[in-house]
């Protein structure tokens, strides 16, 4: 079996993760992943031993692509095609009646917040992406509350499946970084927030509610790791709030395994989510998490004993939350980490979590043979 898996290829954080190691764990001469950008994720399925496929668009809405797409679906024999993202997906909704292979569909994120922020381009673009899920032969929901959001779109019960995404909990970083490396001390109490720097993401929550934690405890650092279109507004925001001592922009980073085991806590304040890799992450590091209440978040974290869950995304809420940690920093805030780490190791693994993706392709009798997992 041959499976094309097809994004748009400049993904950079948590959807690049989930692709390249499910692929990563998938028989490598089985799977093949398009892209229609090059960037960071090429380079990182290159060193992975991971097949690529550039299929090339002069600009994002450039349609002569589907005549490659096409093209090499037929030279290569692919048996299915799975798409990642809604560029991904609109163009396959457009090729789905030239090709006769099932089409399968991972929904990484909630359509009806992929565009917030894009005026009316982003409103047709939402409208044409529900439309093309409407159109794929089978869909993955990352989280129930996708499946939700699905069935709410009129996908038929039957096709959707729930997969929560996994990681390889047995992975640690060569080198650990060491606090006194970034210039801060033992006794700081670091936060970190591994996200892109765009509206769904909400990080001006996120500094609002920094800003009022900070008021009360003054060696607080939240560290921001990740790039993005915002990143000059919120630096204006630090400055108005008057924290931008306290608040480190360390950008993209390749080595975020290497530095969440240096912190105290990590943050995520998103306005939507699926399953975030970035909180799988941080168990394996054995670092708490205070998260909104997003996607399959409650799956992960269930209970005050593993980390926070914010229901009313609200700034003294989350500041809150961020005060009953730094009350518990030391031995306390470290047994909440590695009962974390312990729970999510136990329940989301990439092993479990491929498998579950492979025995979707198996819901297609014309799909002869199996794809493998690696190990």
């Amino acid at each position: 079996m041959k499976v094309l898996h097809l994004n748009a290829g400049n993904e950079t954080g948590g959807g690049m993760n989930h692709i390249l190691s499910l692929l990563n764990k998938l028989d490598h001469d089985e799977v093949i992943l398009g892209v229609l950008e090059e960037g960071e994720m090429v380079q990182r399925a290159d060193q992975l031993g991971i097949q690529t496929e550039k299929f090339k668009q002069a600009f994002p809405f450039d349609l002569s692509v589907l005549f490659q797409i096409k093209r090499y679906i037929q030279q290569e024999n692919i048996d299915i095609i799975h798409t990642h993202g809604p560029r991904a997906n609109v163009l396959l909704r457009m090729l789905k009646s030239k090709i006769s292979i099932p089409w399968v569909l991972t929904l990484h994120s909630d359509p009806n917040d992929d565009f917030i922020g894009h005026g009316m381009k982003g409103e047709l673009f939402m409208h044409l992406h529900k439309r093309a899920i409407r159109s794929a032969d089978h869909c993955l929901a990352i989280s129930e509350r996708f499946r939700t959001r699905l069935l709410q779109m009129n996908v038929p019960d039957h096709k959707i499946t729930t997969i929560y995404n996994g990681i390889d909990f047995s992975v640690r970083p060569e080198v650990n970084l060491q606090r006194e490396e970034l210039g801060f001390r033992e006794g700081d109490f670091l936060v970190a927030m591994v996200a892109r720097f765009e509206a769904v993401k909400q990080h001006e929550l996120a500094l609002n509610s920094f800003a009022t934690f900070l008021k009360r405890e003054k060696r607080a650092h939240l560290l921001l790791i990740g790039d993005g279109t915002l990143e000059d507004q919120l630096k204006r925001q630090c400055k108005a709030l008057e924290i931008e001592d306290h608040v480190h922009f360390l950008g993209f980073r390749p080595d975020v395994e290497a530095l969440l085991p240096m912190m105290d806590l990590t943050l995520l304040t998103s306005k939507s989510e699926s399953f975030p890799l970035v909180l799988l992450e941080s168990a394996r590091a054995g670092v708490p998490a205070i998260t909104t209440d997003v996607g399959g978040v409650d799956k992960l974290i269930p209970s005050r004993k593993y980390g926070w869950i914010i229901e009313q995304p609200e700034a003294e809420v989350i500041a809150g939350a961020l005060n009953q940690a730094y009350s518990l920093k030391g031995i306390e805030l470290e047994s909440i980490g590695e009962s974390f780490r312990e729970f999510a190791s136990s329940r989301f693994s990439l092993h479990h979590f491929a498998a579950q993706v492979n025995q979707v392709y198996h819901l297609f009798p014309e799909i002869p043979t199996k794809v493998e997992c690696n190990g």
